[in-house]
C-alpha cells in the first residue's frame, strides 16, 4: 500500500526536478542572451568607431577645402566688382563672416559704402504694426512703398528708397530714415552708408523660437525688396539658413524671389564667401542663382526675371 508519506516525497521530488530544470534552462538562456547582447554591443562599438573616423575625415576635408578657398579667394574674385558700390545689410550675421566677405569685396574691386545693422525687433511679430506705421511716417517725399503689406517688403522698400544711388534720396533724407529706425530700436545706431548700386544682406543660420519662421520671412522679403529697388542684391546666410526657419530657406521657397535675387547658404565657409561676392557680380550681369551645400542650392544661374 502506498503511504501518504510516499505521495508527499514523490510530489516534492517532482517539484524539485522542475525547479532544477527551470534553473538550468534559465542559465542556458541567460548565457545565450548575454552572448548575443555582447556580440551586438561589439558590432555597435565597431560602427561607432567607423562613423567617428568618417566624421573626423569629413571635418578634415572641410577644413582643407576652407583653407584652399581662403587662399585662392582673392584671386578668384579679383576685379569681379571693379567700380561697383555695395551696402551691407546685416541681421544676426557672424562678425567673422562679415569681415571675410568685406575683405573679398575689396579684392574684387568693390567699394563698401557702409552698413545697416538690423536688430531682432525687425522680425518681431509683436512690433510688426509699429514697423508698418513707421515706414509710412519716415518715407521721404516723392518716394513710394511697395503695394505689399508685409513688414519685410515695407521695411525693404523704405531702406531701398534711401540706400541706393538710383533712388536719388538726399543725405538728409537718408539720415532721417535711419535715425528714425534707430531711435525706435529697429536698426543699430551708426553712420549712414553712402549711396550704392548693390546690396549684400548677411544673416546667420536657422532662427529659433515659436516665431522663427515669421522672423525669417521678414528678412527674406526685405532682401527681395532691396533687390528690386537697387541694381541687385544677394542674401547670404550660414549653415541652417536654408531651413524653413532660415531667411535663405524662406527666399528659396518663393520662386518669385529666387528668380531675381541670388542666395548663398554656407557663408561661414571660404567657398561660400567667394560665392557671395561672385553672386553680386552675377547680379550686375542680370543673372541670379542659388549657391551652397543645401539640397535647395542649384547648379548655374538664370537671367533675372
Amino acid at each position: 500500500m502506498i503511504s501518504l508519506r510516499y505521495h508527499a516525497v514523490s510530489i516534492a521530488a517532482v517539484f524539485l526536478a522542475l525547479a532544477i530544470g527551470i534553473v538550468l534552462g534559465a542559465s542556458g538562456v541567460s548565457e545565450r542572451l548575454l552572448g548575443a547582447v555582447t556580440t551586438k554591443a561589439d558590432d555597435l562599438g565597431g560602427q561607432v568607431q567607423q562613423l567617428t573616423a568618417e566624421r573626423d575625415a569629413l571635418a578634415a576635408s572641410q577644413r582643407a577645402s576652407d583653407e584652399f578657398a581662403q587662399r585662392i579667394g582673392p584671386a578668384a574674385v579679383k576685379g569681379a566688382l571693379q567700380g561697383q558700390t555695395v551696402t551691407l545689410v546685416t541681421s544676426g550675421a557672424n562678425p567673422a563672416d562679415r569681415a571675410a566677405v568685406v575683405a573679398l569685396l575689396g579684392d574684387a574691386g568693390a567699394t563698401v559704402t557702409g552698413e545697416v545693422a538690423l536688430t531682432d525687433a525687425v522680425g518681431d511679430p509683436s512690433r510688426a504694426d509699429q514697423l508698418r506705421q513707421l515706414t509710412a511716417q519716415l518715407l521721404p517725399a516723392g518716394a513710394q512703398l511697395p503695394a505689399a503689406s508685409d513688414t519685410g517688403s515695407l521695411a525693404g522698400g523704405l531702406l531701398g528708397g534711401v540706400l541706393f544711388a538710383k533712388a536719388g534720396a538726399t543725405p538728409a533724407q537718408e539720415q532721417s530714415v535711419l535715425s528714425g529706425l534707430a531711435s525706435t530700436g529697429f536698426v543699430a545706431p551708426g553712420a549712414p552708408p553712402a549711396p550704392a548700386n548693390l546690396a549684400l544682406v548677411l544673416t546667420g543660420g536657422a532662427l529659433t523660437g515659436i516665431d522663427a519662421a515669421d522672423s525669417a520671412a521678414v528678412i527674406a522679403r526685405l532682401a527681395a525688396q532691396l533687390d528690386r529697388a537697387g541694381g541687385g542684391a544677394v542674401l547670404a546666410g550660414r549653415a541652417g539658413s536654408s531651413e524653413a526657419t532660415g531667411s535663405v530657406g524662406v527666399a528659396r521657397a518663393d520662386p518669385t524671389i529666387t528668380a531675381a535675387m541670388s542666395t548663398v547658404d554656407d557663408v561661414q565657409t571660404g567657398a561660400g564667401q567667394v560665392s557671395a561676392v561672385l553672386a553680386l557680380r552675377e547680379q550686375v550681369e542680370g543673372r541670379a542663382g542659388s549657391y551652397g551645400t543645401a539640397v535647395t542650392a542649384a547648379d548655374g544661374s538664370a537671367p533675372k526675371a
